[in-house]
């Protein structure tokens, strides 16, 4: 049974505020009421995570395992419920719901697995040489260690990958800080049974219970106050460019800047080139268009721009894409307010001068949308800024070029990208090739002859990349990469066994580099 409340320091806590959950798909308020947090509750939330640091820092890593899988069990129990009212919330279909929960337990799992290999901890000791001439070498050893309480903004795409127990609060707690959640406003009800489960895997595993809170606020004034609060030391953050900004701008101009790490947008661009092209055009825009309306193009790696020459074959691939696109039903998005920003969107394009709609947006069905395409020249695309800006939802624009060097200055000119792909057959290798460098500084993943859309939870994987597709283009949000962005290194000079962390000793068993050569376990 929902509550509505709060969850600080193990305990629900009610607040005189609130909002309405919205079903997604009428856009209509239902009956079930969440408190609105205010600067109380996040000084509270933030006191507790504060006073938890040291104690949930110090667990040791079986236990921390523990509660990770702990979290995903309690998760799983829930699943029925979970999807029935995320349905509501999200008008997200059962099928994706269910893959989805199972990516986020995945996820738990695989950061406790990662853990307890220990190398994400780069533990690294360079022996005493008390002889060395002319100065002795003291011993010292460096380890990787938790930065603090962390600060978690809930997606409003991924309800549970990349909200409550995603992630970002994954990777965190796998790291050994605390975490704070800012549910997002269009699905609490979906995030307070997930906290519900890592209360329930708190309590199992004797974890402190500032460890976890979840704050529900339906306004910015919650996220900004959290973000500026003094003790927490990090924050992750999946959404709009200018929500994410906004955060960042506060996050660094704080007396003490931390580190924020925001994913804010990207249009994935798709380059055509022309041996692909001739030989498969109705593949690849099959293939195109049902990656472009999965998930009704609210995933962070639809694939929005597709850049190639301007021929017959381009034609060829934007009248197969055109009908599978036409014949695509209309769906809801996650909320109202993004279904509308998506209808405003589609139509200003329509409106653009030397802008042609190859699939012409439709009106909105309530909160649901249908697909919209459109064609434009490079020489246009290149001279309006606003063209190349993501459009979230299932629309994309053709860029259509003179020359493969015309397809390479569009190349040059794309701002910061969570991916980008080449569609190449053997004979376009050498077309192809000067792409790699220039690609290379604009995305944190490059594709060839796939689809964007799908993000492996893996080692080598990157979803991240140049601003603004995130704040820090060194950072991942999936992978066992994340958990980086919640560590940093410790060096101990020449400390005794008994007062160096357990994982430092030289019993501990965890993979080092020792004195430059690696030790495995």
């Amino acid at each position: 049974m929902l509550n509505g409340r709060h969850l600080i320091n193990g305990e629900p806590v009610e607040t005189t505020g609130s909002f309405a959950a919205v079903a997604a798909a009428t856009g209509k308020a239902t009956d079930r009421k969440f408190c609105d947090a205010g600067t109380p509750e996040v000084d509270a939330a933030a006191a507790a995570a504060g006073a938890a640091f040291y104690a949930y820092a110090g667990t040791s890593i079986p236990e921390r395992a523990a509660f990770l899988r702990t979290i995903a069990d309690e998760i799983e129990a829930r699943g029925t419920e979970i999807t029935r009212v995320a349905m509501e919330e999200t008008a997200l279909p059962e099928a994706r719901l269910s893959g989805e929960r199972g990516r986020t337990t995945g996820q738990l799992r695989f950061f406790a697995d990662y853990i307890e290999q220990g190398s994400c901890f780069d533990l690294r000791v360079d022996t005493a040489l008390p002889d060395r001439a002319p100065m002795p070498c003291p011993d010292l050893r460096l380890l990787n260690r938790p930065i603090g309480p962390v600060a978690v903004f809930g997606a409003s795409n991924f309800p549970l990958a990349f909200s409550t127990a995603g992630g970002d609060t994954a990777s965190a707690l796998a790291a050994g800080c605390p975490v704070i959640v800012k549910g997002h406003p269009a699905h609490p009800g979906t995030s307070e049974l997930i906290a519900e489960a890592i209360h329930a895997a708190l309590k199992a595993c004797d974890m402190p219970m500032g460890s976890f809170a979840l704050l529900q606020g339906a306004g910015h004034e919650v996220g900004a106050a959290l973000v500026k609060h003094p003790s927490i030391k990090a924050v992750g953050f999946t959404g709009s460019l200018r929500g994410g900004r906004a955060l960042f701008d506060l996050a660094v101009s704080r007396p003490e800047p931390i580190p924020f790490y925001g994913e804010l947008g990207s249009v994935n661009p798709v380059f055509l080139f022309p041996n692909a092209l001739a030989s498969r055009s109705e593949e690849l825009a099959k293939g195109w268009a049902g990656s472009l309306t999965m998930g009704v193009g609210q995933f962070c790696t639809n694939p929005g721009v597709v850049v190639g020459l301007d021929n017959t074959d381009m034609d060829a691939f934007i009248r197969v894409a055109s009908e599978t696109l036409e014949q695509t039903q209309a769906h809801s998005m996650l909320t109202k307010s993004i279904a509308e920003a998506y209808a405003t969107a589609v139509e200003r394009r329509a409106g653009t001068d030397d802008v042609r709609a190859a699939v012409p947006p439709k009106p909105m069905e309530g909160c649901a949308v249908s697909p919209a395409v459109f064609e434009v020249s490079a020489a246009v695309w290149l001279a309006e800024e606003d063209l190349q800006h993501e459009v979230f939802g299932p629309a994309a624009m053709v860029v259509r070029c003179s020359s493969p060097a015309e397809m390479l200055a569009v190349a040059d000119a794309l701002e910061g990208q969570l991916t980008a792909t080449l569609m190449v057959d053997a004979d376009d290798m050498d077309n192809a090739r000067p792409f790699v460098p220039v690609l290379e500084r604009k995305a944190g993943r490059l594709l060839c002859n796939g689809f964007s859309t799908g993000v492996e939870v893996a080692h080598a994987m990157m979803h991240g990349g140049p601003y603004p597709a995130s704040t820090d283009v060194r950072s991942t949000s999936v992978g066992s990469k994340a958990i980086e962005r919640f560590l940093r290194p410790v060096a101990f000079q020449n400390f005794p066994a008994a007062l160096m962390p357990e994982m430092l000793k030289d019993d501990s068993g965890l993979p080092r580099l020792q004195d430059g050569v690696l030790q495995k376990r």
